[in-house]
């Protein structure tokens, strides 16, 4: 086979040669030089620690606000300093720095990667169309070791107990909301608070002109986001770190002008002090002092871009000691003038480095808003991915970064978004109440899905794993409760878009799994297809049918819904499935599955296409070719195998290894660079098959050439378009679900025929309605 269809042969390895280009963020973490480890250390600044590094800019302006601005004594100044260095210190450098980023997903982090690593390891997927096969995936590769009495103990209750898996579904749903809500604040309070320095030096600038000019930048922000970060993204490094060397030095700077004692303060007694004196004042006020550590679940989530190692030395090396610096400072400056509470960042600016600290400070902000956009970005097509979230389109912004993406319908709404709450609240304190109820409540459930991964992946002592969870969880619920009460003043925030989107996404999940079940009772019998003999009952007319389904077994309903009303198909029919699986990456090489449905003369086929969540179908493939391809080696060496025709049923009585054994390891894409490449292998067809004497010796005569001549008749694509409804003795609240927010996110989402890319010319849909 490797000679008889040569063009696509070649077009389909050149392609494999650009796409490991593309997949290079998905390949295992191997033994690099410390040169690379280095770099990507530095490039991770620009990337990870934007967010995280313009801290400073409002974190003392929000934590002395309110009823604590009238303590002026240094007691308060150094109880919140030492606050702002334990919290750092414990939940940055050792939760995150020293546990969490030892827990990766085939090196990917985040919210999602924790789960899906929960689920690999435990019954607690809800995706449908889970197999048996795709545990043989590499990235889903696990160490098998025996589970402890408390890992099997959870395990079996959340396996027994589907309410238990939907409450953790929400719980992931509800952390992943609130980090979409960073993706709208982070812009609004970063590129305010660097604005507004300039108010310092130009006195009669108005406060709303101040508004009017960081409304411009995030215009300006948003509007160039198609084009994506890689013509910019090698900027992001050097300004990040010029930001941080400039904060660390005016930091040292203040301690030695104003308070070189500044040093007590990192003493735990002056928290305690703090607490003391200050009472309920003062344990509100936490809910500014966590605003130090946003950012750090970036440090995670990022953690599929560069490896742990890099992002461990950049943080320890540069970012966690110039941030301590740069809080010091400003406190030691406070220290000496109680009346700068709230405007201390720039007063305490030397006056003759004020203007570069504070253009570097407004680019360090923007870079910081565009790190939150794109992990918005990415967490919206995980979300897809998994069903939680309407279909949208997904725009690769670089041919050789496979993580650098664009969603129009997500980058305008943010845009919104970020410029209702600049123009609304108009003051980074109250940005900054929503701001920290936000973060703390991603950071809570980070550390709950830790405590999980600790007894059912690590397979530790439930002991450790509680202490985990009380440790850090106390920690973060103190600040949560703090930005509670801050509730109405800013922090509704979070929760008003939080419900929204959560509201959004669980209703989409319900119902596409509600359509699935719906598919899956109401398949077609395999025993009736098989009773029609091989025209199946039909007039089979020449061409190839591509029915796309949710099904990865049996004859959906939407094929008998179509034959009933038009009882003619297509010579070959291909039952085609695209499902996500729950691993981060799928390789080209193992995206496809293909088995016979029925026998040999029915000529009838399954095509599944699997994708890990972190994948993005890519628009431009040549599916037709490569489908047509992968077809013609399944029946050789479906022949060369001597076991006869590998149909679904054969392949369950051998375990599924001769599906994959025949179809997983060649099965590719064509690479969307290769256009002249595909369409030159679409005339190689039409030359072999018009009378090449090498086809007609090295191809099985009959199935092959059918395949063949069928593709060269042309391609159809079958959809079923369904409508789905409430029954009548549904409750109230499942009919507004239903009817009403289900049925409208249906009709403004991307269609499926979008998304998978269909020609409209080859296109039929068939209308359904099913009832939930």
């Amino acid at each position: 086979m490797a000679y008889s269809l040569p063009p696509i042969r070649s077009f389909m390895g050149s392609m494999q040669m650009e796409s490991s280009v593309l997949d290079i963020n998905q390949c295992n973490v191997k033994r690099v030089s410390c040169t690379t480890v280095l770099t990507l250390a530095y490039q991770s600044l620009g990337v990870v620690y934007g967010d995280l590094s313009t801290s400073p800019l409002y974190v003392y302006k929000a934590t002395f606000s309110g009823k604590l601005s009238l303590h002026e004594n240094d007691e308060e100044i150094y109880g919140v300093l030492s606050f702002i260095f334990w919290t750092f210190t414990l939940l940055a450098l050792f939760k995150y720095i020293f546990i969490v980023m030892s827990t990766a997903d085939n090196g990917e982090g985040g919210t999602f990667a924790l789960y899906s690593l929960l689920c690999r390891h435990a019954r607690l997927s809800i995706l449908p169309n889970q197999q048996a096969i795709d545990q043989k995936l590499s990235a889903y590769a696990m160490e098998r070791s025996a589970d402890t009495r408390q890992s099997f103990a959870m395990k079996s209750v959340f396996e027994k107990h589907p309410k238990f898996r939907q409450g953790l579904l929400i719980f992931v749903l509800l952390g992943t909301c609130m980090a979409i809500g960073d993706g709208i604040l982070t812009p609004a309070i970063s590129v305010l608070s660097a604005v507004s320095g300039v108010q310092l030096k130009i006195t009669e600038l108005h406060e709303n002109h101040v508004v009017l000019i960081s409304c411009v930048i995030l215009v300006v922000l948003f509007s160039l986001q198609h084009h994506g970060t890689h013509r910019v993204a090698f900027m992001f490094a050097p300004i990040v770190t010029a930001w941080l060397l400039c904060i660390s030095s005016i930091g040292i700077y203040n301690i030695l002008r104003w308070n070189p004692h500044i040093f007590c303060a990192l003493s735990p007694t002056y928290m305690l002090k703090f607490l003391k004196s200050t009472g309920i004042e003062g344990w509100i006020s936490l809910g500014g002092v966590v605003l130090s550590i946003t950012g750090v679940e970036m440090m995670f989530a990022d953690l599929g871009h560069f490896s742990a190692l890099s992002i461990k030395i950049a943080f320890t090396v540069l970012v966690y000691p110039s941030l301590i610096l740069a809080y010091m400072g400003e406190a030691a400056f406070l220290s000496r003038h109680h009346e700068d509470l709230q405007g201390s960042f720039y007063k305490a600016i030397p006056e003759a480095v004020f203007w570069p600290v504070f253009i570097v400070a407004t680019f360090a902000a923007v870079v910081a808003s565009q790190a939150a956009i794109s992990a918005t970005f990415s967490i919206i097509s995980q979300c897809c991915a998994l069903n939680c979230f309407p279909r949208v389109k997904i725009v690769h912004t670089s041919r050789k970064i496979s993580g650098q993406i664009y969603i129009p319908e997500v980058n305008w709404m943010l845009m919104c978004l970020c410029l209702a709450v600049t123009i609304g609240l108009r003051d980074t304190n109250m940005m900054g109440h929503a701001y920290g109820l936000a973060v703390t409540t991603v950071m809570l459930v980070t550390t709950c899905l830790m405590a999980m991964v600790m007894i059912i992946v690590w397979k530790l002592q439930i002991f450790t794993a509680v202490a985990f969870l009380v440790f850090f969880g106390s920690m973060e619920l103190l600040y949560i409760s703090a930005s509670f009460c801050k509730v109405p003043e800013g922090g509704w925030i979070p929760l008003a878009l939080s419900l929204i989107f959560l509201t959004v996404m669980y209703v989409w999940n319900y119902g596409t799994l509600q359509k699935h079940q719906f598919d899956a009772e109401n398949k077609v019998s395999m025993n009736r297809i098989l009773r029609l003999g091989p025209s199946l009952g039909m007039v089979r007319v020449p061409g190839i049918g591509l029915i796309y389904t949710n099904l990865v077994t049996g004859v959906p309903a939407v094929f008998g819904h179509f034959v009933t009303n038009l009882p003619a198909f297509h010579q070959v029919l291909v039952f085609v499935c695209v499902k996500s699986v729950q691993v981060p990456y799928v390789c080209e090489k193992e995206r496809f599955l293909i088995s016979r449905v029925g026998r040999k003369e029915h000529s009838m086929f399954r095509c599944i296409v699997r994708y890990g969540y972190k994948n993005l179908q890519q628009e431009n493939y040549d599916f037709e070719n490569t489908l047509v391809s992968e077809l013609v080696q399944f029946v050789e060496k479906e022949k060369e195998s001597g076991l006869g025709p590998i149909t679904e049923e054969s392949s369950r009585e051998f375990g599924n290894l001769d599906i994959e054994a025949l179809d997983a390891s060649e099965l590719t894409f064509n690479d969307p660079s290769h256009e002249e490449n595909s369409v030159q292998s679409s005339h190689d067809i039409q030359v072999m098959k018009s009378g090449d004497e090498q086809l007609e010796n090295s191809l099985p005569k009959e199935e092959s050439l059918q395949i063949l001549k069928a593709r060269e008749s042309g391609l159809a694509y079958i959809l079923g378009h369904s409508h789905a409804k409430a029954k009548k003795s549904s409750s109230i609240i499942k009919q507004v679900a239903i009817d009403i927010v289900y049925a409208f996110l249906s009709r403004n989402c991307r269609g499926p025929d979008v998304v998978l890319n269909v020609p409209h010319a080859s296109l039929l849909e068939v209308g359904m309605i099913y009832y939930v």
